[in-house]
Formats: C-alpha cells, sequence, structure tokens
C-alpha cells in the first residue's frame, strides 16, 4: 500500500463538473492499493500518516502533526500508484489490487483515521473519475511505502 502526502493550502474534488469535496490547510492523501496489501498495511500507514510532522511550528520549523495544526484530510484512492512503468510506455496497473479488495481496504483506511485524527476528514469516491485541485503549501510531497518502510 502507498501514500502520497501533499500538505496544501487548499484542495477540491470535482465529479461530474460539481463541486464534491474540498478542503483548507491540511494534507491531501492519495491512497494506492495493491494485491497483497492487508489491513496491517492500511494500519502502517493511517498511523504515520496522522503523527506526520509536516506542519510549521512557531519557529517555521516542520514539527507539527496534522492534529497539532488542527488541519484537514482529503482522502482520495488512486490505483495508478500501483503503476509499474518498466517495460514499454503504457504503464501496468497488474499489481493494483481489483476494485472489491481495494475498496474494502480504502474504507478500511478510512475508518482507522478517522478513529486517529481529531479534525475534518474529507473523501473522494471510490472508482470514480474526479478532477482534484489543490494547492501545495511549500511544496511539501511525501511518498509513504508500507512494504518499503524508509
Amino acid at each position: 500500500m502507498r501514500i502520497v502526502v501533499q500538505r496544501v493550502t487548499r484542495a477540491a474534488i470535482h465529479i461530474d463538473q460539481s463541486p464534491y469535496a474540498q478542503i483548507k490547510n491540511g494534507l491531501v492523501v492519495f491512497i494506492g492499493i495493491e494485491q497483497s496489501d492487508d489491513e496491517s498495511d492500511a494500519d502502517y500507514l493511517a498511523t504515520k500518516c496522522s503523527a506526520l510532522r509536516v506542519f510549521d511550528d512557531e519557529n517555521g520549523k516542520m514539527n507539527l502533526s496534522i492534529n497539532d495544526a488542527k488541519g484537514s484530510l482529503l482522502l482520495i484512492s488512486q490505483f495508478t500508484l500501483h503503476a509499474m512503468t518498466k517495460k514499454g510506455n503504457r504503464p501496468s496497473f497488474i499489481r493494483a489490487a481489483k476494485p472489491e479488495k481495494a475498496n474494502t481496504l480504502y474504507e478500511y483506511f478510512i475508518q482507522k483515521i478517522k478513529s486517529l485524527v481529531k479534525s475534518e476528514i474529507k473523501t473522494g469516491i471510490f472508482g470514480a473519475n474526479m478532477q482534484v485541485e489543490l494547492i501545495n503549501n511549500g511544496p511539501v510531497t511525501i511518498l509513504i511505502d508500507s512494504k518499503n518502510k524508509e
């Protein structure tokens, strides 16, 4: 399981040209689930994301978590995070989990992070064609992989 975490000043999702969800000052988290993932991967990433210190403290150092900063979360499923590009130029998504499994684990991740984060949490719609707008603050973009804990 992989997440891409972006610190934002604002972000929004549109579905079918209609506003669906928006946040200000927080994190956008793109969530990619592969076939071999299970609840332990989601637990690890939700815990890591909720404690990630990427917000500035009073001295301008990245030292505050989402809870400390009272920021919002926008969670978006994104199977393309498991694209394989080794061969040719057309990405392969063979490692991405099938929709039934991925949706179950995505929903589990949402519930887990809701138990860890005290502020507003918004989500996209699993499997929907979403247009995502965001203003990356910093920019701060962090990739975390439950199978490659660096």
